[in-house]
């Protein structure tokens, strides 16, 4: 069956449209959080795949770095393991950190893989140990109304090797990174998702870091999405208390990334199906975008 005139140029003008974007960021990297909705939602997960395998496809190299607390959350309760968190930080004692690097390295980093596969291209599944791609260090400060709360092996990046991704990224795999890293001290952390994508964004000076969430963006007091935002609106928006709660750590999150040398931060909602590519491919975009000048469109 033959498409109608108007869906031939419906068809014909999205083509038409794309290519200067396909232009614009061809062998850039763009590092992208998956978690929330889009990581367990099938359908979502399926689009969210052949998202980044077209970004492949037309020359972009893609990194994603995932989450998956609602999947280790699960596990620890059919284990009958109980589970704590103290100022959104799950504390993790050894028992927990063997489900969680179970978890995250084994069954949802290989989930991803298989989606990636299922839709034509080719990924590797990786965690921080491998290759010493990163190293933690233990989650500094306290935690707790006291600040006398010891949250275990709960960490942050203390460095990013790239060789392995370097590899990767100029083949024809995309990266599929667990954020779980071992510490000089012999130890093993579980570090937040996006600081892990902040600062393999950061070392690799990439294109865009993406961080999908549950929300629209960052929203104004009338729910209103916020987007074309430079680096000193966001500071000001944060000094005012405009931005709090659970979406601070994103923002503080994006800001540092393109303090230190991305180009632009993106928080998008992967409730959309499609979130990056119509982040990517659109003036208009779908989230808030922070980037180093104060921008009216996408970058």
């Amino acid at each position: 069956m033959s498409l109608s005139l108007d869906a031939a140029g419906d068809f014909a003008r999205v083509l038409t449209e794309s290519l200067p974007y396909i232009q614009r960021f061809t062998g850039k990297t763009i590092v992208i959080k998956f978690g929330g909705n889009a990581m367990t939602d099938p359908q979502l997960h399926e689009s969210f795949a052949r998202d980044v395998v077209l970004m492949k496809l037309v020359g972009m190299n893609p990194i994603i770095v995932h989450g998956g607390g609602p999947q280790i959350g699960k596990l620890l309760e059919r284990l009958e393991i109980q589970s704590e968190f103290v100022g959104g930080m799950r504390v993790t004692d050894e028992s927990t950190m063997d489900v969680v690097e179970m978890v995250l390295g084994a069954s949802v980093n290989k989930e991803i893989v298989d989606s990636i596969h299922r839709n034509g291209g080719r990924a590797v599944g990786l965690t921080g140990k491998d290759g010493k791609l990163l190293t933690a260090r233990k989650l500094r400060g306290g935690f707790g109304p006291q600040n006398d709360i010891d949250i275990g092996q709960v960490g942050e990046v203390a460095h990013v090797d790239t060789d392995v991704l370097d590899m990767l990224s100029h083949s024809d795999y995309i990266p599929v990174i667990a954020p779980v890293a071992g510490g000089a001290d012999g130890q093993t952390y579980n570090i937040n998702a996006d600081l892990v994508a902040g600062k393999v964004a950061e070392v690799l000076k990439a294109e865009k870091l993406m961080l999908l969430t549950n929300v629209a963006g960052l929203l104004d007091t009338e729910g209103h999405t916020l987007t074309g935002l430079s680096t000193e609106q966001v500071d000001e928006l944060i000094n005012k208390g405009v931005i709090r709660g659970g979406m601070l750590p994103k923002i503080q999150c994006a800001l540092e990334a393109v303090k230190e040398g991305v180009t632009s931060a993106h928080i998008i909602d992967g409730r959309v199906p499609h979130a990056a590519l119509l982040e990517i491919f659109s003036d208009a975009g779908i989230g808030t975008l922070i980037t180093n000048s104060s921008l009216s469109n996408n970058s």
